[in-house]
């Protein structure tokens, strides 16, 4: 371990008062760096981000397609997505316990690993030379290890962030790899679609999308060397991990305005599981073909990753976590309210696209500021404890809400205008489910507007230790100065 390493490993564990005091012991300045390399780790995670998603989504889009050609029920092609929320639930607490303990590069080095055997174990299971009653066990089992990847990769943002970037990139260094997810998302929803129009041919589908999988997991195994940076970016950085794992979780539950935005935001990623499952189902039965059904998948996400960057930089200048997050939430509610109403008309695409446009843009876009809040409210807990908790809220409710919705949904006798391609099993009233999704999105809001409040702990801590520059090591000299003052 080089010196900057070990001056940063010694300080984990130390107050606040400590920290200032040592740095307010170096020669009376405070000097932070950043390295150009946290660009290659940040691309590393985007991509391995972005694969993971695409296999969460591989099956949805064209789910009567899969249940015909693994001759199994819709509803057992619903648990190809459903097992990322199972594995998430019972698994997410020791992912945090790994990113916090065991680092950022372990964890990265070690999810993609999983999510690259899980795509080429999915693409071998669909062989011609495979038994026919081994296809579906292979295809889920290939999912679960990509599900088991999906903590790893998606809770890791926010450490990332804090680690390797300066207060002043932070939101947005967040905002990239968090929105890399949904990229994912809107690859599957474009090209899961395509691939099966063209082509019918499932083995084909599944190997391209083993191509990014296999690339990021050697990217991540050979150019991921450090597991810290010689010299942290920020004060905050030597404190951000100073609770150990379980008094960290005590911390949270224990902190009311953590707890409102982990119930409140996490059935807002409850909601947002739903949509993206369930979506080609919904709309097929009222006639939408399954490319129309992406195309409204795929046109949300693009507005939701335009949505995420502006935010982003907005954020990164005017610190407004709190207002930004209540306001999405707010718009996302009255989205998420008329899309109960049109999706379960005819004819009506225009309509239909726009309201998904308008769920992405605001729905889409605030994940990666309100997992920065949730660091901000909880700080000095672990970046990773904090964001993982939320995370695994969402999938819990998103495990619920998965199972009332399919639940409420109930078979209709007219089904003239259905295109669903597995018959009769397919064409379900989606009326009530999607009202009560509503209904859940526009209770979640409502509880998190009216309840939540916060102070900015982490730039409190940041301000407090009042660092004086911050040296850019990809430029060679003094970037900016006093940045955690903006």
């Amino acid at each position: 371990m080089d010196d900057g390493s070990a001056e940063t490993a010694a300080l984990i564990g130390s107050s606040s008062e400590d920290v200032r005091s040592h740095l307010d012991g170096r020669n009376g300045a405070a000097e932070f760096k950043v390295y150009k390399r946290r660009w290659f780790i940040l691309f590393v995670l985007c991509l391995l981000n972005c694969s993971n998603a695409m296999a969460w989504l591989t099956f949805a889009p064209v789910a009567d397609q899969t249940a015909q050609y693994l001759q199994v029920s819709l509803n057992l092609v619903n648990w190809l997505s459903l097992v990322y929320v199972l594995v998430a639930i019972f698994f997410s607490f020791i992912t945090t316990w790994v990113l916090d303990t065991l680092g950022l590069r372990f964890s990265l080095i070690m999810g993609s690993w999983l999510n690259m055997l899980g795509s080429v174990l999915r693409f071998v299971g669909v062989l011609s030379c495979i038994p026919e009653r081994a296809v579906f066990p292979m295809v889920m089992g290939g999912q679960s290890l990509c599900a088991f990847a999906q903590p790893l990769v998606i809770f890791a943002p926010t450490k990332l962030a804090a680690l390797w970037f300066p207060d002043h990139q932070r939101a947005t260094a967040n905002m990239m790899a968090s929105m890399a997810n949904t990229v994912g998302l809107l690859f599957a929803n474009i090209f899961s679609p395509m691939i099966i129009s063209y082509t019918n041919n499932f083995f084909m589908l599944l190997f391209i999308y083993a191509i990014p999988a296999t690339v990021a997991c050697f990217l991540a195994t050979v150019g991921i060397r450090e597991r810290v940076p010689p010299t942290p970016p920020s004060a905050s950085v030597v404190t951000s991990s100073s609770e150990p794992f379980l008094q960290g979780v005590k911390l949270l539950l224990t902190n009311k305005a953590y707890m409102v935005l982990l119930v409140c935001f996490g059935s807002g990623i409850g909601i947002f599981t739903c949509f993206s499952t369930l979506l080609e189902q919904i709309l097929c039965v009222k006639g939408y073909s399954n490319d129309f059904a992406g195309l409204c998948g795929a046109v949300s996400i693009v507005f939701g990753v335009l949505g995420a960057f502006l935010l982003g930089l907005y954020v990164d200048k005017t610190k407004n976590f709190t207002e930004v997050t209540k306001i999405n939430m707010c718009l996302t509610s009255v989205g998420c309210s008329v899309f109960a109403v049109v999706s379960q008309l005819s004819e009506q695409k225009f309509i239909i696209g726009a309201v998904c446009t308008w769920f992405g843009l605001f729905g889409y876009s605030v994940y990666p500021i309100a997992m920065e809040l949730g660091v901000e409210c909880s700080y000095p807990v672990g970046e990773a404890t904090s964001s993982g908790l939320i995370f695994v809220s969402g999938q819990i409710q998103a495990a619920l809400y998965l199972l009332l919705l399919q639940a409420l949904a109930t078979p209709i006798e007219d089904s003239s205008v259905s295109v669903c391609a597995t018959g009769a099993d397919a064409n379900l009233s989606w009326t009530v489910p999607v009202l009560v999704m509503a209904g859940l999105c526009a209770l979640g809001t409502c509880c998190f507007v009216g309840f939540f409040h916060t102070d900015y702990r982490r730039l409190r801590a940041e301000a407090a230790a009042s660092p004086k520059t911050v040296t850019d090591q990809s430029t060679g000299g003094d970037t900016w100065a006093n940045s955690t003052d903006a």
